[in-house]
């Protein structure tokens, strides 16, 4: 059977289409990125804005219009929150909601009748990430949210936090190594509250992956600001945990932040960068920011700027990610007063966009003429009419390095010289540095 699968939103969703497509492996299925050859269509949808609905509608729509034939399974938040959707959009044969999901690739085999192949279909060499051009894996690790921010429709989607044993992710991280895989992401609805329910927390989870695998890096996902101290910096010792932290800030004024039931302030913020920054000078500190949050004024915005501006001043933010505030019934934010309107959302944040390059030329700039090792991805592109494949530094810094003139392989860790930074791609030209030089590069600052 050929299965295709495709996924809307975060990293979480990424994740478990991931579970999926290997579940499916196991069984003997092959894995297509053919929508109109497949036999099982598998879509993962996304509700956290009223665009990512709309997005999930099409989605689906499209995958029956371009494959009527094919059985159509749709999980995720849309279809958790909507369920009626079964009765609105034609071709759908399953749904399975968020509390199901796990149990995925069973429920489907049973309710749709989908057998084994006794025999299977690929070899044990190919994984299911680089059946689907993947080079990284999410690994998810928890699921649900405990806290209640009034703007998250996802808290609802999900339902309570629940952790996966450290037992079983090790246990999938180790298996990922084996298929090859360089680099795993520890992701979930609220990963900051990881063992919440088992007795055990995040850095525990992490000392583990460490101490008992071999996997070349390990990275977070988005956390929580509040749900990390000081102490949590000293893991990063360990060059194998990669120094990038999404930190999502929501807003830079304190009182938008009381509205939206955040759970620290600016200062609060600012002192964990500054700590973060501190412990690991070069450490990559990106973040979101909620655009026209009900009530924002023009006081509140330019609180926001001005705190985004100081921090990326600093060196310590390099990105931000600015959409605007979208409407979700509910939430507590769907009935507060003053809904801002949509072109004031719009110019709010093209400034903020705007400011977001600046920091990111600055952060990245300042890497020229340093030397580093680059997780090396399959794919390619072109560059000053040059044709190079990407990577990324260990504090996730985008890095084109020419194809021509050397060995150069996908899902390889491959020490680089930065020779300039191309603003116009924002990524960091580099060239592949010599063997004996890449074992100890004089001018590395990211080992």
């Amino acid at each position: 059977m050929q299965v295709a699968l495709t996924s809307l939103g975060c990293r979480l969703n990424e994740a478990e289409l991931e579970r999926w497509a290997a579940g499916f492996q196991a069984d003997g299925h092959q894995l297509t990125n053919s929508v109109e050859n497949a036999d099982l269509l598998v879509v993962n949808t996304c509700a956290v804005t009223q665009e990512a609905v709309k997005k999930s509608r099409q989605l689906i729509r499209r995958s029956h219009r371009h494959n009527a034939k094919a059985k159509l399974v749709v999980s995720g938040c849309y279809v958790s929150l909507q369920p009626e959707i079964e009765n609105e959009l034609a071709g759908i044969d399953l749904i399975i909601n968020n509390h199901e999901k796990d149990q995925l690739v069973n429920i489907v085999k049973q309710r749709l009748a989908i057998d084994p192949v006794p025999k299977p279909a690929t070899g044990p060499e190919q994984a299911a990430l680089f059946a689907r051009g993947r080079n990284r894996a999410f690994v998810k690790v928890q699921d649900g949210c405990r806290h209640k921010c009034t703007f998250c429709i996802v808290t609802v989607a999900r339902g309570e936090e629940r952790s996966r044993a450290v037992a079983d992710i090790v246990d999938e991280i180790n298996g990922l190594h084996a298929q090859n895989i360089r680099e795993v992401i520890l992701t979930g609805v609220h990963l900051g509250g990881y063992g919440s329910d088992l007795n055990t927390d995040l850095p525990a989870l992490i000392k583990a992956a460490l101490a008992e695998t071999d996997v070349p890096r390990i990275r977070l996902g988005s956390v929580e600001p509040w749900d990390l101290d000081e102490h949590f910096f000293d893991l990063f010792d360990n060059p194998r945990f990669m120094p990038h932290l999404h930190l999502p800030l929501q807003s830079g004024s304190d009182t938008v932040l009381r509205r939206m039931g955040r759970r620290c302030k600016t200062s609060d913020f600012e002192n964990l960068v500054k700590a973060a920054k501190e412990a690991v000078p070069d450490m990559n500190v990106t973040t979101d920011v909620i655009v026209g949050f009900p009530g924002e004024t023009d006081e509140e915005w330019r609180h926001t700027l001005d705190f985004c501006r100081g921090m990326g001043e600093n060196m310590r933010l390099s990105h931000i990610h600015a959409f605007p505030y979208s409407r979700r019934n509910g939430t507590r934010a769907a009935i507060l007063s003053g809904q801002v309107p949509a072109s004031v959302k719009k110019h709010r944040c093209r400034q903020l966009h705007s400011l977001s390059q600046q920091l990111k030329h600055g952060f990245m700039s300042r890497y020229a003429g340093q030397s580093f090792p680059v997780l090396v991805e399959n794919n390619t592109g072109v560059i000053n009419d040059q044709p190079v494949r990407f990577g990324y530094s260990p504090n996730y810094l985008r890095v084109a390095i020419p194809v021509a003139g050397g060995d150069l392989h996908g899902n390889t860790i491959k020490t680089v010289h930065i020779d300039y930074y191309d603003k116009n791609s924002a990524t960091l030209m580099a060239q592949p540095m010599k063997t004996r030089d890449s074992k100890n590069p004089a001018s590395s600052a990211l080992l």
